[in-house]
């Protein structure tokens, strides 16, 4: 059942990578040629630019936790969509710590080629965390 092999990964890349900071998981799960198409046309690519996203998460957002809501999957795909937590005691994006507690609906679309995941379409409610942290967002994002 290539499907729910596909959910466990999910799960495992949530708890082991995100939430308790394992990157060496990453290197089990993550193709080699793995694509990431996140919010403002931004791309990350392979194993190394996953880590490094999560590095950026983990840094600004020590305690981070993600928290699955909805996962479907059919096939080599698996729409799924998170609730990430947190809060802002480093630097993010180049702006400082606000010291505030974020929480963000992210939804994803993951497709999976023999059993690892190999490209990535991120969908966040930006808007609404760059509200929470109280300050502008870059620009080109849009306002709320």
């Amino acid at each position: 059942m290539p499907a729910e092999q596909n959910k466990a990964v999910l799960r495992r890349i949530y708890e082991e990578v995100f939430n308790k900071g394992n990157l060496a998981v990453v290197d089990e799960v993550v193709a080699a040629d793995w694509v990431y198409h996140g919010a403002g046309g931004m791309e990350l690519k392979g194993p190394a630019g996953f880590k490094e996203f999560v590095k950026t998460y983990r840094a600004a957002f020590p305690g981070l936790h993600l928290a699955e809501e909805d996962m479907v999957a059919e096939g080599e795909k698996v729409a799924h969509r998170i609730t990430f937590r947190g809060t802002n005691t480093g630097e993010f994006m180049g702006m400082p710590p606000t010291g505030k507690q974020i929480t963000v609906g992210v939804a994803t679309i993951s497709h999976f080629v023999g059993g690892r995941e190999a490209e990535t379409w991120q969908f966040a409610d930006t808007a609404s965390m760059y509200e929470q942290l109280g300050v502008a967002p870059p620009m080109g994002q849009p306002k709320k």
